[in-house]
């Protein structure tokens, strides 16, 4: 890994462990939690098939957790919602609620079509702040700033934006009309617009560039509608003569659900850089941090994403699907193969900025069929030489290009971006 700062990787026997994923994964000032499906740790079994009580579980799992290295609850900066049934959500919200006083961090809820344990109905899992850093960073009393603008739908289960250190995440966005509360009329592409006019409406009330999205979560019900989605998206970015001049797109991942809240096409969440910092961390010029955006041709290569998107200490990587750089084709063969070229083709962008597998912090897959999830595994731990990164897996009804796998990643960033050292 370049530079001093370091990853540090960690256990509970409090929570359900995996053989292909570290609980607890920190980095400087952020620590991700490998999702959290509804087991005891004691048996290591699926304690009901009450939804609400496997919500309770996932959540007293993600909470033992963050407190077995020293944090709390209202630590938690962002939930990633993972239901087998969309009309199940409601019941989830009723738990949810009761373990965070004050503010909700930002959210994604969606359903899926599978999860990795039979009888599992729901998943979870987090990013926390880590205002004390990893070593050798000294600890500072950084402070969380969470805000929600009547411009863009609120909700009393997810607060719109919440900055922690340098960066920002934003909560999924519904195609709602803020106006009106309601569900805006129309297609895809209406819905997919209005998804971004929110976000966009959020990143205008804290004086944000839209074009400091970093990373961009798109979920969809229908694969086919992917191509109107792009249709859309083109039209928000690049948004900046700036951007423009460079051909700066961020990084994304598109996911084909099963469901999503009030029944919507489409639903978007983002992941923004915010280089002025929270306090107590000095004001700076917003571009005196900068975003290092990279492609290279030794993996694929779209207009609609770049590979690899560098903010301060973080790197995002776009979601990778099992393409040939070479044929621009899914490579031949079974879910192995695939798993394996998706991992290449990570692999190849990581150390295109002279990183390595070992500095990723949060993988995600995607699969056809959940059943293949010890085959992937297999192939997945073989890319990893040191404690693996903090892990999410579940199945979709679709992958673009018809894929049996997708990955996505975060992986840590020591030498930061100009001008930090």
């Amino acid at each position: 890994m370049s530079g001093k700062i370091i990853k540090h990787s960690r256990n509970t026997e409090k929570a359900p462990l995996n053989a292909f994923s570290t609980q607890s994964v920190a980095f400087s000032h952020y620590n991700n939690i490998s999702a959290q499906l509804p087991v005891n740790p004691v048996t290591g079994e699926i304690i009901s098939a009450d939804i609400k009580e496997q919500a309770k579980q996932c959540l007293d799992n993600i909470k033992a957790i963050v407190e077995s290295v020293g944090h709390i609850m209202s630590d938690v900066v962002k939930i990633n919602i993972y239901a087998i049934n969309i009309t199940e959500l409601a019941a989830i919200d009723e738990v949810y609620a009761t373990f965070f006083q004050g503010y909700p961090p930002v959210r994604t809820s969606l359903a899926v079509a599978a999860l990795p344990m039979q009888g599992a109905r729901v998943q979870m899992d987090a990013l926390i702040s880590n205002g004390e850093g990893t070593h050798p960073q000294a600890p500072c009393d950084l402070v969380k700033v969470a805000g929600n603008t009547p411009n863009a739908p609120q909700s009393p289960f997810s607060t719109q934006t919440v900055a922690f250190s340098h960066y920002n995440n934003i909560g999924a966005q519904l195609p709602i009309d803020p106006t009106t509360g309601n569900k805006v009329m129309g297609g895809i592409k209406q819905q997919t617009k209005q998804c971004l006019k929110n976000i966009k409406a959020i990143l205008e009330s804290i004086d944000v560039p839209f074009d400091d999205i970093v990373k961009l979560g798109i979920f969809v019900r229908n694969a086919a509608d992917v191509d109107a989605v792009n249709d859309v998206f083109k039209t928000f970015f690049p948004d900046s003569a700036i951007a423009r001049a460079v051909g700066y797109v961020p990084a994304r991942s598109v996911v084909v659900t099963s469901g999503l809240p009030m029944d919507a096409l489409v639903q978007i969440d983002a992941v923004v850089s915010h280089g002025d910092g929270t306090p107590p961390q000095a004001v700076e010029d917003r571009h005196g941090i900068i975003i290092k955006a990279r492609n290279t041709n030794d993996a694929p290569t779209s207009a609609l994403y770049t590979q690899t998107v560098a903010f301060s200490h973080y790197n995002h990587i776009s979601a990778q699907l099992p393409v040939d750089p070479t044929t621009s084709e899914i490579v031949k063969g079974d879910v192995k193969a695939q798993a394996e070229q998706c991992l290449q083709n990570l692999k190849v962008i990581v150390e295109s900025i002279g990183h390595v597998m070992d500095d990723m912090v949060k993988i995600n897959i995607q699969l056809k069929n959940i059943d293949d999830v010890d085959v992937v595994s297999e192939v997945y731990k073989t890319f990893f030489n040191g404690d693996l990164p903090a892990r999410t897996v579940f199945g979709v009804s679709d992958i673009p290009m018809s894929a049996l796998v997708q990955i996505d990643a975060v992986i840590s960033n020591a030498e930061g971006t100009p001008p930090q050292a």
